[in-house]
């Protein structure tokens, strides 16, 4: 993949080819500034290649126009952003039952406040994402991105702005959801504590796929 920057090309991403199997945690791994966060953006078809091809379920994610991508996303992927992204004027069970409600669930409220009761926030329900502390607001953007039962869960830095204690409740909510509902697991991460329980762990280098190994089993 490349952008114009400057009037120049520049590549972003090149020669990478990988697969991963459903119900499969795989990590995606390598320094600052290798493309990883990148490449996460164009599996969740935020981003378009300039050149290439990305099939999701078997759906080629460059055949979707914007109205049709984001329906694909809204039902077949959620996705956790380092910063949380939750949205301010909105409490923590609204964020939850938003996706929901785009999907059309008439108990989209109800479910919200299981979910909350599942990361183990259901006190926190009617706050606000600034009453929230980091690991709080982590947990309810997991509990968001998870709403609509999504097949894959793509992740970035999820543990990245977290302290010890959060961020192994943040990696335990990632694991059950991969046991328990069989979500496939795609998570961009510096850290070894996640990327060492991954099936496959792919690491990139400027851009460019150096490594692709088997992990945990």
């Amino acid at each position: 993949m490349s952008l114009v920057s400057g009037g120049q090309n520049v590549q972003i991403l090149s020669t990478i080819t990988f697969s991963v199997l459903a119900k499969e945690r795989f990590a995606i791994i390598g320094r600052s500034g290798s493309g990883k966060s990148t490449l996460l953006g164009l599996l969740a078809g935020l981003d378009a290649p300039s050149s290439g091809e990305i099939y999701i379920n078997g759906v080629d994610l460059g055949k979707l126009n914007e109205e049709e991508l984001a329906s694909f996303r809204l039902k077949n992927i959620g996705y956790v952003f380092q910063s949380y992204h939750l949205i301010p004027t909105l409490t923590a069970v609204e964020n939850i039952a938003l996706p929901l409600e785009l999907c059309g669930n008439t108990e989209a409220f109800g479910y919200a406040h299981e979910l909350l009761a599942d990361v183990g926030l259901i006190s926190r329900a009617h706050h606000y994402p600034i009453q929230l502390s980091g690991g709080e607001q982590q947990r309810v953007a997991l509990a968001r991105a998870f709403a609509n039962r999504p097949s894959i869960l793509l992740a970035d830095e999820p543990t990245g702005n977290l302290d010890t204690s959060s961020s192994h409740q943040v990696i335990d909510l990632l694991l059950r959801f991969n046991d328990e509902y069989g979500t496939t697991l795609v998570i961009v991460t510096h850290d070894t504590a996640l990327s060492s329980l991954a099936n496959h762990i792919l690491t990139l280098d400027d851009g460019h796929m150096v490594t692709d190994d088997q992990g945990a089993r």
